[in-house]
């Protein structure tokens, strides 16, 4: 058997696989990154899309923090636009339609050129341990292990009898664990289209004692761009003003492409109610949970049979293809099913399709199972991310992957975890939703989801987390640097604004007039007319009252902070009181059952969730306000006593707490 040393080990080339591989390897571990077809890295098996609402905060904060996936999308992008406009700053979200291809191979290019990081195509058979699962991964009522502490991750055997020796292993296996597409009464064993599906590792786990749920998700049929007559539909174009996804992106250059937009008709929903004996999705053939705000075609005419029409976007899946993406409507019909109502559509009456839509099942694992850091509480090194946690999208699954690639290099080199607050960022958000909640249904980013999402906006993602991206290796000294200057660029810019002042007099009026901006007609400060409404910061910059130095990106940071300074001022204060929170630390295998007064019920939910902080137990449902206040006074007591014994130099063992202690 041949056998390979690495410091780092991932397994799967998707978006997860490729953000914690070049993360391990950019923070100086010796990393390898196996697949199964390495010709399918950072393959976008569903829409040809980065971004979109909280989305495009995800990759605005991957990138702040020196992840790929931004600068991978500017480079390929062939649409931008900038969704919610109507709407408040703190969810304008980014979005951009990508060249599928492109999108693979730059980023393979990427990853290929990365010193420190090798790729391998083989798949992954059995974890290799060390420790108390190995010992016996079952006890003899056929339950998993009451104590795993001892057990961890040394490495993984594959299916082509390699051995590959690892200080730790990230999994992110997506969609291809026991995966099972589904058109119509089809059933095909995959990962996705064509690839086959992961098997033997998803019974080790299982063996392993994790909670193993299922869950489903679709894709549409793909279309013949030739055979639509596009002139039916709306044509929606970039907007002009786009910011790139990444800093380091300088600016879009390449020709861009429109999509267009049409709709599904009482006919399309006629033929669909018709057939829906044969939708593996009512047939009862599909038991795993699909994404409720993704739903399938077939879903929406059942759950609202009052709507005579669905919106479907025609997103164009490269640049030399005519494969066209008709977002809005996956679907697990039989094909011809999915032809008949597809014919049905104002502009698609002749459409041909290029491959079927489909419904895929596969296995995850309850995201409870991990800590804050995406390391497993049962195995030691061994660490989970993107789909096999429950979440559902690229932009998801990329976060988890760059944060479980940072720790796992920070274990390796014997260094203490990363973990992101979900005050500061959408990534701790969304780990923190995962960890501390679990999921019943494929998990997907929203800024609703946000406490405090007026501080967590899209423009501001590089000044809450690129000093972290520093700190770890993986923002370069020359990015930071210019970071840096930009700040301070806006900072200045801010002290400027609050230091001068408009004058109602005849050369204010005329030089405001001239620019087309309200005159004033009392002193104030050209912060407080930023403030107006109406007023902007391209307005101000073109009136010559804003420095014209100041890049477009901090220009909008500047304007948004001024305008939702007292709005912002009022979150950070609730923002303050979680936090105070998440910094206290529930110990280790503390035991819930010794605080008299709380409940049975929420002893067992304080059990089965684990927590790691009084933050994480408080977002825990049905946890109480006063529940934790009495959580927090029996820590400390119980913390109080420790340091108390170990000044006296005690080596009596600790009585449980009570309220005696």
């Amino acid at each position: 058997m041949r056998t390979l040393h690495y410091d780092v080990l991932i397994v799967g080339g998707g978006h997860a696989g490729c953000e914690a591989a070049l993360a391990a390897a950019r923070m100086g571990c010796r990393t390898l990154l196996m697949t199964m077809n390495l010709d399918r890295i950072a393959q976008m098996s569903c829409n040809p899309a980065i971004g979109g609402t909280a989305k495009g905060h995800l990759v605005k904060e991957i990138d702040a923090l020196g992840g790929e996936m931004g600068v991978n999308t500017d480079a390929t992008g062939l649409q931008f636009r900038i969704l919610n406009r109507s709407k408040g700053p703190a969810i304008w979200s980014s979005r951009a339609q990508a060249d599928m291809d492109l999108y693979r191979l730059r980023m393979r290019k990427v990853l290929e050129s990365t010193p420190g990081l090798d790729l391998l195509q083989d798949t992954v058979a059995a974890l290799d341990l060390e420790g108390g699962l190995e010992e016996g991964l079952v006890q003899e009522d056929g339950t998993p292990p009451l104590s795993q502490s001892s057990a961890r991750v040394v490495g993984v055997r594959t299916t082509l009898d390699q051995r590959v020796r690892a200080h730790t292993v990230v999994l992110t296996t997506g969609t291809f664990l026991n995966g099972l597409i589904h058109i119509g009464d089809k059933r095909i064993a995959a990962g996705r289209a064509g690839e086959p599906a992961s098997l033997e590792l998803a019974e080790c786990l299982k063996a392993f004692g994790f909670q193993v749920g299922r869950m489903k998700t679709g894709t549409t049929p793909r279309l013949d761009a030739r055979t639509i007559d596009f002139s039916k539909m709306e044509r929606q174009d970039s907007d002009a003003d786009f910011i790139p996804f990444s800093s380091r992106t300088v600016a879009i250059t390449q020709a861009l492409r429109p999509c267009h937009v049409t709709y599904t008709n009482e006919t399309t929903h006629e033929v669909i109610r018709s057939h829906m004996h044969l939708s593996p999705l009512y047939s009862g053939v599909i038991t795993g949970i699909g994404p409720r705000y993704c739903p399938s075609i077939e879903d929406k005419v059942v759950k609202f049979p009052d709507k005579t029409a669905h919106q479907i976007f025609l997103e164009p899946e490269g640049f030399d293809t005519h494969e066209i993406y008709p977002n809005g409507i996956s679907t697990s019909l039989p094909v011809h099913v999915q032809e008949q109502f597809l014919r049905t559509i104002s502009g698609l009456e002749n459409v041909v399709i290029m491959k079927p839509g489909y419904a895929i099942e596969y296995d995850f694992v309850q995201p409870t199972e991990l800590h804050p850091s995406l390391e497993t509480k049962k195995i030691e090194n061994l660490y989970f991310a993107g789909q096999l946690n429950g979440t559902t999208g690229y932009e998801e699954a990329a976060a988890q992957g760059l944060l479980a690639g940072i720790n796992a290099a920070l274990r390796a080199k014997g260094e203490p975890p990363f973990v992101l607050s979900r005050q500061e960022s959408y990534i701790g958000v969304l780990i923190d939703d995962l960890t501390t909640l679990g999921t019943l249904e494929p998990y997907r980013m929203f800024t609703s989801r946000a406490e405090n999402r007026l501080k967590l906006r899209e423009d501001n993602a590089a000044a809450r987390l690129s000093a972290y991206g520093h700190a770890l290796g993986l923002v370069s000294q020359a990015d930071f640097t210019l970071f840096q200057e930009n700040q301070t660029a806006l900072e200045t810019e801010r002290e400027r604004l609050k230091s001068t002042w408009l004058s109602p007099n005849a050369e204010t009026a005329a030089l405001l007039s001239n620019a087309g901006l309200p005159v004033v007609t009392a002193s104030c400060t050209l912060e407080a007319y930023l403030k107006r409404p109406e007023i902007t910061a391209e307005r101000l910059k073109s009136a010559g009252l804003l420095s014209a130095s100041l890049p477009p990106r901090a220009a909008r940071c500047l304007e948004i902070e001024v305008k939702y300074e007292g709005y912002v001022a009022r979150e950070e204060g609730v923002a303050a009181r979680l936090r105070a929170l998440d910094h206290v630390w529930i110990p280790a295998g503390f035991d819930f059952g010794s605080v008299s007064g709380l409940s049975r019920e929420v002893q067992e939910k304080l059990r089965r969730h684990s927590p790691s902080t009084l933050g994480q137990a408080s977002r825990i449902s049905g946890i109480t306000p006063a529940a934790i206040t009495l959580l927090h006074t029996f820590i400390d007591r119980g913390r109080a006593f420790a340091l108390r014994a170990s000044a006296q130099g005690s080596q009596r063992e600790l009585p449980p707490l009570s309220p005696a202690h």
